[in-house]
């Protein structure tokens, strides 16, 4: 496939079950660099190097000069979860922080009877209870204190910082939490329970680990802090608004470095070698590049392609007694911000027996659309170029299309407004205009946000920058290597 014209924009993928978004993007990497349909883009690239000055040529250091496709993704999934992972390309890229306010839809299938350090079925048991009266009519009752508009608690034990330290520390310590647990606003425009699965009838298993006593303990005093605070009872002290405004100030630094930060990374998604094992590797693959055109072909397994615990032996016994406990597929549109696994744990606290998600798909982020022409499958990679290339441009440039129409229709209003620019000049200024609200529309993070690792982010998004992919490689690890222990 030859193609002139550089392609760039906006489209998204289809993220397998056990992979980190950082993974995906280096695989597509891996089979954009050496195609036809993104030779123009890093022609491109390389002729504005080749026009840097010597002082910009020696900023730029080894990993950024590095030729790849410049790439990032528009909001972080779970290893867990599969589905709807917006990807940007070349200057794509610089849209992707529009996709943090979008609506988001998602399929999750809830597992009763038990509730895990993660609010997942990867972490590990901290209580069980008797699901003997859960049914669907009861279910169905519990999911209506979640419609609408509320504040939600983020994810505790594994996520939560205050003031740098995680909350069961604090517990740990025997010392008090020094204020109240911040929530999120968050707004769910539809919920329904879509399938309801019977004792014996679901293949959904419990982790096999269970937490120590004492970490039990530690953790479930934390949620009933959480609880008393949710219902009013407050045990800890709001904060003061000298510490609001100090809290802001960093939370301020903070944005403030990172976008600095952003700035100076091209775009690349890399990682660097730790060991001669792993230098030999890339060096081979570099010295045999994976021929994008041929059938069959894998790309090359990095460390986020597998993250998630072997699933039990098909003959092991299941950890519980009898048919086991019931679970529900559940559909819900939600708002940015919004944890998927929170409801699933505060689903089983509701019904008085625990919860925890078992799977988790993004069906649908703004416009983009699982199994729809805006949205790629993985496995299309590996069927080569002459199957991938033709549907990644057509996607980039129904991305292009919409935007030019979108930014085209601004323009027009700015003239009708009698505005006395040139008509390039209002283009721009509506450009400007348009990610100012955007911008506006975001809800503002909080220091929990700013402190909680990617690979916990299910419904609440983060996008990635080159600069944030390879910390989030590292959380993932970590998390993962933690649920393994």
């Amino acid at each position: 496939m030859v193609k002139d014209n550089v392609v760039e924009g906006v489209f998204a993928i289809n993220k397998p079950i056990g992979m980190s978004s950082a993974q995906v993007i280096r695989d597509c990497q891996n089979y954009f660099n050496p195609s036809a349909v993104f030779a123009p883009l890093l022609q491109q690239e390389k002729a504005a190097r080749d026009r840097e000055s010597k002082y910009q040529q020696k900023r730029r250091g080894k990993m950024k000069r590095d030729l790849r496709v410049k790439m990032g993704h528009g909001g972080t999934l779970d290893p867990l979860a599969t589905g709807v992972l917006i990807l940007g390309v070349g200057k794509g890229t610089k849209s992707l922080q529009n996709f943090l306010a979008c609506t988001k839809t998602y399929e999750t299938v809830v597992l009763f009877g038990a509730s895990t350090d993660t609010y997942d079925r990867v972490g590990r048991i901290i209580k069980k209870g008797n699901y003997d009266d859960v049914t669907r009519s009861a279910c169905e009752k519990a999911l209506e204190g979640f419609r609408g508009n509320f504040k939600q608690m983020p994810p505790l034990y594994s996520a939560l910082k205050m003031e740098g330290k995680p909350l069961y520390e604090y517990a740990r310590e025997g010392k008090p939490i020094p204020r109240e647990i911040a929530t999120r606003d968050v707004d769910v425009t539809e919920l329904e329970l879509v399938e309801w699965y019977e004792p014996g009838t679901h293949s959904h298993r419990w982790p096999s680990d269970e937490a120590e006593e004492t970490e039990k303990n530690l953790v479930d005093s934390v949620w009933r802090l959480a609880k008393k605070q949710t219902d009013g009872d407050e045990t800890a002290e709001t904060q003061t608004p000298e510490q609001k405004e100090a809290e802001s100030a960093a939370l301020a630094d903070y944005q403030s470095k990172k976008r600095e930060a952003d700035k100076r990374v091209d775009g690349l998604v890399s990682e660097e070698q730790h060991s001669t094992k792993r230098r030999k590797v890339v060096e081979e693959a570099t010295t045999e590049p994976l021929m994008s055109g041929a059938l069959g072909d894998l790309p090359p397994v990095g460390k986020g392609s597998n993250l998630l615990p072997p699933p039990p032996a098909a003959d092991a016994p299941p950890p519980w007694e009898g048919k086991g406990p019931p679970a529900a597929r559940i559909r819900m549109t939600v708002t940015s911000g919004f944890y998927v696994r929170s409801l699933c744990h505060d689903l089983g606290e509701k019904l008085g027996c625990g919860a925890m998600m078992a799977e988790l798909v993004r069906s649908r982020q703004g416009d983009f659309v699982l199994n729809s022409e805006n949205c790629l499958e993985y496995t299309d990679l590996t069927k080569g170029e002459d199957v991938w290339g033709p549907k990644v441009v057509s996607m980039l440039n129904l991305w292009t299309d919409k935007t030019s129409e979108a930014l085209g229709t601004k323009s027009t209003v700015a003239t009708a407004a009698g505005a006395s620019s040139t008509p390039a000049a209002k283009t721009e200024d509506a450009v400007i205009k348009s990610e100012e609200e955007k911008t506006k529309s975001v809800p503002e993070s909080t220091p929990v946000a700013v402190a909680e690792s990617a690979v916990n982010v299910d419904g609440a998004d983060q996008t990635n920058t080159p600069a944030d992919a390879l910390k989030e490689e590292q959380n993932a690890s970590e998390e993962v290597k933690m649920e393994l222990n």
